[in-house]
């Protein structure tokens, strides 16, 4: 590893969704210790630092992201003393931390809206968004955003489920609560954060209707000018930037809501974020064509101050083996993870994509997700992603003794983590090689990137170099045989999903990940 290696930079992050990762007690919900239990495994695996989706106390209106207190664990997931010991032990094995602040919204149940919401003359009145008449904004989970409150006549702002009242960024006194919680982790030993839809911090401080669009439903019908990207953010940012700087190696990425590419890129770079997801690469259809153009309007965005990321499976969307691969054949997973840890930025794995997770299908009286409640059938929501994660082929694939808060995968008899290590062919292990590569190549941790031919043909190839290593990746998106660009010099094979040596002339097979070394 170089010298100058920065984890948040050169390394790969991984997401954790705590109570579907590994059940410690026996209660069927994952926890704090059981992470703790499968360090080993993800330091064998050769994940840089951990993002741990939220372990807070919460009532569960959305699973976690209506927290009801920023400065505690959730007994369910254990104390503030298991995750001391968490960090402590990752700490030891070079893995970093980083924790999910959802500040845009509360819970409910907060003290803070409890007291709120008890009578317009509460001191914390003015902490979240009330009105008397309300205007035209929406709710992301579906209805109108503004719920009535009987009991002090007017209505509260919620942009997700009405148990999460959206807060009032504009009051001083809830701006420095804030940035406290920013503090209290970070003294705590947090390396760093992931900021949920941080873009709708601010509302318009008039509040103005959105202008309507023609043809569209739901929350997709507005134009959202003034529910969210509010210039107020920009000087936000700068001050998060600045108190994260007072510690070492602090690092702050932002989930970027209903948004573009270049307004992404625009909250990152010195003195604001130092990345922010970009969810057009993750929507795109399985494609070299539709990945080259996405990477392409990311790089442009992003330009050469701001590091870029990449990531193709979270909490929130169905994984990419779910969306890519037929049934259980695995070839487009390998695939598409032999690119999401090739290119120029951060890769973001989310766990079970290693061994090729799939969603699982529950009918509708199963269903747990709010916005799954709502919109079935036309969405089923997000709990086929968050199902537990399969360790084995013992009951309950070795997630827990009991059953757990969400069913198991059939297929985790044959789709596990036991059985991958033991199979020299596994996805598991051709992601290990990848990883490893990584760990090893400055070319693929922060070497340039070029593309390299036109990706019609649905060839995906692209040059990642350094003066001291130039490598070329070549993905086969097709389902035939293809021609590989021509080079001046007869290139070295460096990893390969199919073959273990060249031959000439140099062709790629359907679905292969190939990845050659020329003369520096």
């Amino acid at each position: 590893m170089q010298d100058d290696f920065i984890w948040w930079r050169d390394g790969i992050i991984y997401q954790i969704y705590p109570r579907s990762f590994a059940d410690s007690n026996g209660d069927g919900l994952g926890d704090l210790p059981g992470i703790t239990s499968r360090l080993d495994y993800l330091a064998e695996l050769g994940i840089d630092a951990l993002w741990l989706s939220p372990f807070y106390p919460s009532p569960d209106a959305d699973f976690g992201y209506d927290i009801s207190d920023y400065t505690n664990i959730d007994p369910r997931f254990g104390t503030l003393a298991d995750f001391d010991t968490l960090v402590a032990a990752a700490h030891q094995r070079n893995i970093r931390i980083i924790v999910d602040l959802v500040l845009n919204h509360t819970s409910d149940q907060h003290p803070w809206f409890l007291e709120s919401r008890s009578s317009r003359n509460n001191p914390k009145r003015d902490w979240y968004l009330w009105r008397d008449h309300p205007n035209n904004w929406q709710s992301f989970f579906g209805g109108v955003g503004w719920e009535w409150d009987a009991a002090t006549r007017q209505h509260y702002f919620h942009m997700f489920a009405r148990q999460q009242p959206d807060l009032n960024w504009r009051n001083p006194k809830v701006h420095q609560e804030m940035l406290e919680v920013f503090r209290f982790w970070a003294e705590r030993g947090v390396d760093g954060f992931r900021l949920d839809v941080f873009n709708a911090y601010f509302k318009d401080e008039n509040y103005r209707d959105n202008p309507r669009k023609f043809g569209l439903r739901g929350f997709e019908r507005y134009n959202h000018l003034y529910d969210i990207n509010q210039p107020e953010m920009h000087p936000l940012l700068n001050e998060i930037r600045t108190l994260l700087d007072h510690y070492p190696e602090r690092y702050a990425v932002g989930e970027t809501f209903v948004a573009s590419p270049e307004t992404s890129a625009s909250y990152c770079g010195p003195g604001k974020l130092h990345a922010a997801f970009n969810f057009d690469f993750t929507f795109r259809k399985f494609s070299a064509a539709e990945f080259a153009d996405s990477i392409q309007k990311w790089t442009q965005a992003t330009g050469a101050e701001i590091w870029p990321n990449y990531v193709l499976s979270n909490h929130d969307q169905p994984r990419s083996a779910t969306r890519y691969a037929h049934g259980e054949d695995d070839t487009r997973a390998r695939l598409a993870l032999g690119m999401l840890l090739t290119l120029r930025g951060t890769p973001f794995l989310y766990y079970g994509e290693e061994i090729g997770m799939r969603d699982i299908r529950l009918k509708r009286s199963e269903i747990l997700d709010p916005p799954g409640q709502h919109y079935w059938p036309f969405y089923t929501g997000r709990d086929g992603c968050r199902a537990p994660m399969q360790w084995d082929a013992s009951p309950q694939a070795g997630f827990s003794s009991a059953k757990p808060w969400l069913p198991v995968h059939p297929n985790y008899r044959q789709r596990n983590v036991a059985a991958q290590q033991q199979d020299p062919g596994s996805l598991l292990n051709f992601v290990k090689k990848l990883i490893a590569l990584r760990r090893s190549s400055p070319a693929l941790q922060r070497g340039d990137f070029r593309l390299l031919c036109d990706p019609a043909q649905g060839v995906l190839s692209y040059e990642r170099q350094t003066t001291a290593q130039h490598l070329r990746v070549h993905l086969n998106f097709s389902a035939r045989p293809q021609a590989l660009p021509a080079t001046d010099v007869s290139p070295s094979l460096v990893l390969s999903s199919h073959r273990d040596s060249l031959n000439q002339p140099l062709q790629i097979a359907p679905g292969e990940v190939l990845i050659l070394q020329t003369p520096a």
